[in-house]
């Protein structure tokens, strides 16, 4: 393995499998290695749990479950997982991680987009979604759908694995200089603080001035792994522009907003959304953090790609306006640029979007 640091590119998680590091009974399926992750398949079982949990340094997750599980349910055949229900499932990878490399979890984009809420769990951990360096053990996800409930399966993909080597967060010098090279934003002045500032576009998109879409209640379920298969206005009310160019965001409702500026992210670097951030309001943005080296890249095909914005507000209603910051982007260095960049043959889903509702609903 390299003794450089950086984020892992897609043909170093590909040796990673040849040896050992990551181990699965089923072989890896095209697709699953991404740019810079590593896509996990749901396994055999997920049981119903009376509430969220970490293991803590002394216990497996299996000795958790042995306690506070309220049924099993074979994954084999397809299961429903219900709104406001949490569930523990197997994953078929395993690790055994070298102790120079530490792993992290977050959901999939379309995985955030439906607003299924999932966070990684190891053995003895405690973190959700932080795989510490040396780790040797079964994975298992946490799956809480918030607003629809899904149908899932084994070899369901809802979350991704980076692996990390190193320091290999930008410093702000660091970004500042990487923006004026490759123009990461396309902000004129942008505000770099721990990240580089993204704010939300509600002036509109097309002759609609469409801003965004509120999700519906009481909807059918949604099948993960179905593209292009669900009426959009079965589950989503579109929203349109007002002249004061602002949205309230209602306690409880899910909302998918898209990003003001376009966002690029270089072939050697990668980049994560902040979920949260208390300074800029009360509401969470971006269950799904990750972006792949190449997104919004030029060359391909990516040019003009914003952020979709994945937006629940907290406790209170909450007034967004047009440009208010809503999130940062903190950038990582890739140990080397991946064989295939995002959007780039791989199918991509998301490369050149605008405002986008996840890859299962019909193209508006």
């Amino acid at each position: 393995m390299s003794s450089l640091s950086g984020i892992l590119p897609s043909q170093a998680i590909k040796a990673l499998q040849g040896s050992g590091v990551i181990k699965s009974d089923i072989p890896l399926v095209n697709g699953q290695i991404q740019p810079a992750s590593l896509d996990l398949r749901l396994g055999r079982r997920v049981w119903r749990v009376r509430a969220s949990f970490l293991p803590g340094p002394e216990r497996s997750v299996r000795e958790r479950l042995e306690r506070i599980a309220l049924h099993e349910i074979d994954l084999t055949r397809g299961a429903v997982l219900e709104t406001g229900a949490v569930y523990i499932a197997e994953i078929v990878e395993s690790l055994s991680l070298p102790h120079d490399l530490l792993a992290a979890a977050n959901p999939k984009s379309s995985t955030g987009r439906l607003d299924v809420f999932t966070r990684v769990i190891a053995d003895r951990a405690r973190e959700f979604d932080q795989i510490e360096a040396g780790y040797q053990g079964p994975l298992f996800l946490e799956i809480s759908p918030r607003t629809f409930p899904v149908l899932v399966r084994t070899g369901s993909r809802l979350s991704q694995l980076r692996f990390r080597k190193g320091d290999v967060r930008l410093t702000d010098q660091e970004l500042s200089a990487l923006h004026y090279r490759s123009r990461l934003v396309t902000s004129s002045e942008p505000s770099i603080q721990n990240g580089i500032a993204v704010s939300v576009d509600l002036a509109g998109f097309g002759p609609d001035k469409l801003v965004g879409y509120r999700a519906k209640k009481h909807t059918g379920l949604v099948d993960v792994d179905r593209v292009d298969a669900y009426e959009v206005d079965e589950y989503w009310e579109p929203l349109y522009a007002r002249s004061e160019r602002d949205i309230i965001l209602d306690p409880g409702q899910f909302y998918i907003l898209a990003s003001k500026e376009a966002v690029h992210v270089p072939p050697d670097h990668a980049a994560e959304m902040t979920p949260f951030d208390p300074l800029v309001g009360e509401f969470r943005v971006h269950y799904a953090g990750f972006f792949d080296p190449g997104f919004g890249h030029a060359e391909s095909g990516g040019s003009g790609s914003r952020a979709v914005l994945e937006v629940r507000s907290r406790d209170v209603p909450f007034i967004l306006e047009d440009g208010q910051t809503v999130g940062r982007l903190v950038y990582e260095r890739m140990e080397a640029s991946p064989d295939q960049l995002y959007g780039s043959g791989l199918g991509s889903n998301y490369q050149a979007q605008s405002l986008k509702l996840s890859k299962h609903f019909k193209s508006v």
